[in-house]
């Protein structure tokens, strides 16, 4: 993953292009387990801030170590 993110919300979509994932329910099942990083609902869409996704991927990083 790129060290800088995008300056917008972040899409499910994004996160698969970025971290490589097989399929955009990866992305839904982190939803429901609350593994993933934190996202929020407008409307019907899920977005996610550049900020927890990096908090998030800092907090992967930690517990790997």
């Amino acid at each position: 993953m790129a060290s800088e993110l995008p300056n917008r919300f972040l899409t499910p979509e994004d996160l698969v292009e970025m971290f490589e994932l097989p399929s955009i329910e990866t992305v839904y099942q982190w939803r429901r387990k609350r593994t993933g990083p934190r996202g929020f609902r407008v409307g019907r869409h899920l977005r996610f801030d550049p900020t927890d996704v990096r908090i998030w991927v800092d907090s992967q990083l930690g517990e790997a170590a």
